[in-house]
């Protein structure tokens, strides 16, 4: 199955256009119109103030709208409009858009794509891979550093309740915005960054404010096929600024599709569940009392994470709704050489777009002869062993437990109901065909 670039129509690239240009023009700077003090004084830029809702409807999205038109379509419109806006003018290293893809035949439906680009220019990772948590560091490249006409607009919280656009906003240096602005390294249509408070120069760590912002935004966007994603350091985050990536990819990702096991229920409302049958062990989080609820305990098991120094990624889907947090350590398998060179040399460095299952290939070889088969067994190399999966468990619950008041998880199972893969069961799996889907698991103690 071939895949196709969707295209929309651009709605307010003209305006912005102009507005670059004439702030290029009052302000010489370092002559880059970048982010930074020397070019950033009295600069604008569009703003999309995003409505706050706090109560998750059932069966309906993560936050509810009233039946009211938003001021802008927020993600056909205004960001992927703009997005193609930056393609036309040449702004990206190379035309995603050109690069060949495909739906690999299998039960899974993982995603294969040609992207001999994003090796060849990609900006190279300037920083140490076995350290979760490292401080920013401002002589390195950061998102400040990067022309305005990157940048789609300012993505932050409106002030009177409803959702809001203004296409010539004042960048406000005092509060630091939150912006949206292009990946020129692209891997699919449409990919962005969410940077939460650009101008403080946060180095790439999960808090609770900004993780809270890339819900609104997934919500906001009402697409299932627009997810975000992050990726700490020493699981491939290739910048130490803090930042989501985000694109739109219309067919589902096999992680989405993956079976789960539910482990325990909150007192916030928040369903845990782990991954079944799939070749990375990981988490999916989903419900909440409200979308704060949601955000705090999600963020709790990464800020656990970053504290303990183990590497991991997240994807948020379903338009906010499910979040999967997968724990892994292919860095550091590389580095005590435990790879094997048959994957190590095709140069992927799976973070979290390919361990949800879009896997980006940088030799034709690669992509002619992609599989299944040959998925999996690169994936199966990023995952936890099923006893240190169990041991960071641990470790998550404990911190979700504080962040949840007190007694909230009493106990856990020491020993699930039906067990993560084996590497044994792995190598079993690779061998078949068709592979099995646990069905009808019994589901652990909810905990109310």
């Amino acid at each position: 199955m071939m895949l196709k670039i969707k295209r929309v129509p651009t709605v307010v690239s003209n305006y912005q256009k102009e507005e670059a240009e004439g702030s290029t023009r009052r302000n010489d700077g370092c002559g880059k119109n970048c982010l930074r003090e020397c070019c950033i004084q009295g600069a604008k830029l569009p703003l999309y103030a995003f409505k706050r809702v706090n109560n998750i409807g059932s069966g309906m999205n993560v936050l509810e709208n009233e039946n009211k038109e938003p001021p802008v379509a927020f993600l056909d419109s205004l960001l992927l409009g703009e997005w193609e806006d930056r393609m036309q003018r040449g702004l990206f290293r190379y035309d995603v858009t050109a690069c060949e893809t495909k739906v690999i035949p299998g039960e899974y439906g993982f995603i294969a794509q040609l992207n001999e680009g994003r090796h060849l220019k990609k900006r190279p990772t300037e920083f140490r891979v076995d350290k979760v948590l490292q401080p920013f560091d401002g002589n390195k490249f950061n998102f400040t550093k990067v022309g305005q006409e990157e940048v789609l607009f300012q993505f932050e919280a409106s002030e009177d309740g409803e959702a809001q656009f203004f296409p010539d906003a004042p960048i406000d240096t005092e509060n630091s915005p939150s912006v949206v602005a292009i990946n020129v390294s692209p891997i699919e249509y449409g990919h962005v960054l969410l940077i939460p408070r650009v101008l403080e120069c946060l180095p790439q760590r999960i808090d609770h404010e900004s993780f809270l912002l890339a819900l609104y935004m997934a919500a906001e966007a009402g697409n299932p096929y627009f997810r975000l994603g992050y990726n700490s350091l020493g699981a491939f985050a290739t910048i130490n600024h803090l930042h989501f990536q985000a694109y739109y990819l219309g067919v589902p990702f096999p992680i989405e599709k993956a079976a789960t096991k539910k482990i325990t229920t909150l007192k916030d409302g928040v369903v845990i569940s782990e991954l079944l049958n799939y070749p990375v062990r990981g988490l999916v989080f989903e419900g909440g009392n409200t979308v704060q609820d949601f955000a705090n305990t999600v963020s709790d098991a990464c800020i656990c994470l970053q504290e303990n120094n183990i590497p991991y990624n997240v994807l948020i889907s379903d338009c906010g709704k499910r979040i999967f947090l997968v724990p892994q350590c292919y860095a550091e398998k590389q580095a005590l050489g435990e790879v094997s060179l048959e994957l190590l040399d095709t140069q992927v460095n799976p973070a979290v777009w390919e361990i949800s299952g879009h896997m980006v290939l940088k030799r034709k070889k690669d992509y002619v002869e992609a599989s299944e088969e040959n998925a999996w067994r690169l994936l199966a190399e990023v995952s936890l062993s099923d006893e240190r999966f169990r041991e960071v468990n641990a470790l998550i619950f404990e911190a979700i437990s504080c962040g949840n008041n007190d007694d909230v998880i009493q106990h856990l199972p020491e020993e699930p109901d039906v067990e993560a893969q084996s590497p044994e069961e792995v190598d079993a799996i690779n061998r078949s065909s068709h592979q099995s889907v646990v069905a009808g698991a019994p589901e652990c103690l909810v905990l109310q």
